[in-house]
């Protein structure tokens, strides 16, 4: 007789462009019974985005191909404690008999908390975790750093079973005392399969042209949200710096900064080899990456950054500051001259004059990037996802095995639907 499967319920904040491939590869595992309950629907249903500055709606399929479920938000929606309020996954917990409960909504939200008190009422293991890879918070407020120094060891020996999507955040875990039996990496990735499909299908020199770069330009790109941690300031000046009369910078996201941004490219003389795209959909990302020699991001705070990944499954390669936490696992093994201190211009500045002479170089940097990525997939985060509720499941040793059954929509807040 085959082994039970066992249920798992995902709580997630919203639907997001890169969880919904994962959440595809666990519907169809062998191992587990997965259903998805969302406190938002903001991302699939168009509403506004305060770090972008405007309305979004992404453009690719985020609720196709698994089992989910809209749990109505009592909260304000906002990004305080209350904001995500969602009541409803009480009772969809304490009913559903699942095995185990992965709660990504952040531990900063009622949500959470609604979630973890009942996964442990209802026997069962609740996983969760967090992207950080430092105590630093991204506004440098001692205060945050000392609370979270005392209050993290406790927090995150409530879990079960500690998910972490990078070694940075695995080596801080593991420098709270939480055992290394209790963590599994979770890599950050994307859909590598249709990031590289996109990528072959883009008319290269079409697109270059549309941003007034011949074949001979050399074309660097930022794709971000304009924001200040992001420091896109740092690269505008050291493009002005670097003074390459051949290269273009572009720079593909909205944000707060934008209005400064063109204001410094004009103070600094450069605003004719300088590209604002504004906000760029998913669709359309392949087309960017694809089309640019080199990406940058110059990030002072961004506990991993999936951008990375996307523009090296283009074959694009990146350079990235030390403070960017895909630097450690993506960037340092395929190309370790591409990571500069954060801040640092000069330092930056040095990287781009060496990046026209070098098409050849970058060419390959981009091909090893690509092949780098193919271990670290979608396909690797499902395992080690089924792997630690596994782990987490075998701890709580529950009762006898009850039969594995789809989810009633009576026991959800909401209407559960399936695509």
């Amino acid at each position: 007789m085959s082994e039970r499967r066992l249920r798992v319920l995902t709580i997630a904040s919203r639907p997001v462009q890169y969880s919904s491939p994962i959440f595809r590869l666990m519907a169809r595992h062998p191992k587990v019974d997965s259903h998805v309950a969302y406190c938002s629907l903001r991302g699939a249903e168009e509403g506004h985005d305060p770090e972008f500055g405007r309305s979004v709606k992404w453009d690719v399929p985020l609720l196709e191909g698994y089992s989910w479920t809209h749990v109505p938000n009592q909260g304000s929606g906002s990004e305080s404690f209350f904001g995500l309020t969602n009541l409803g996954l009480w009772k969809l917990i304490r009913k559903g008999r699942f095995d185990a409960v992965l709660c990504y909504t952040g531990y900063l939200r009622a949500s959470f908390w609604i979630s973890y008190f009942a996964a442990k009422s209802a026997g069962a293991a609740f996983l969760f975790g967090t992207d950080a890879t430092t105590l630093v918070s991204r506004n440098h407020r001692q205060w945050k750093q000392r609370a979270k120094r005392i209050a993290w060891p406790l927090l995150f020996r409530l879990a079960d079973q500690v998910i972490v999507p990078s070694s940075g955040t695995r080596d801080l875990m593991l420098s709270l005392g939480i055992s290394p039996d209790r963590i599994t990496l979770t890599p950050y990735a994307v859909d590598n399969d249709w990031w590289s499909a996109q990528s072959a299908t883009v008319d290269r020199d079409a697109v270059r042209a549309s941003w007034g770069a011949t074949p001979a330009n050399t074309v660097v790109l930022f794709c971000a949200k304009l924001q200040p941690w992001k420091r896109p300031i740092d690269l505008l000046r050291a493009f002005a710096k670097a003074n390459l009369p051949d290269a273009l910078l572009v720079f593909a996201g909205e944000g707060p900064l934008r209005q400064n941004l063109e204001e410094e490219a004009a103070t600094l003389g450069v605003s004719s080899r300088v590209r604002f795209l504004g906000f760029v959909n998913q669709s359309q990302l392949p087309a960017v990456y694809t089309s640019a020699d080199v990406m940058v991001l110059p990030s002072e705070y961004e506990p991993f950054a999936v951008v990375v990944n996307e523009a090296m499954c283009c074959g694009c390669p990146v350079v990235v500051s030390d403070r960017v936490g895909a630097a450690r696992d993506l960037v340092a093994p395929v190309c370790p001259e591409f990571i500069f201190p954060c801040g640092d211009i000069d330092a930056l500045s040095e990287i781009l004059i060496s990046l026209p002479n070098g098409r050849a170089r970058l060419k390959e940097v981009g091909h090893r990037a690509a092949m780098h990525l193919r271990n670290w997939s979608p396909q690797r985060n499902t395992a080690m996802t089924v792997e630690a509720i596994e782990r987490a499941a075998a701890r709580m040793r529950r009762p006898s095995p009850h039969m594995s059954s789809s989810i009633s929509s009576k026991s959800a807040a909401s209407p559960t639907r399936q695509q």
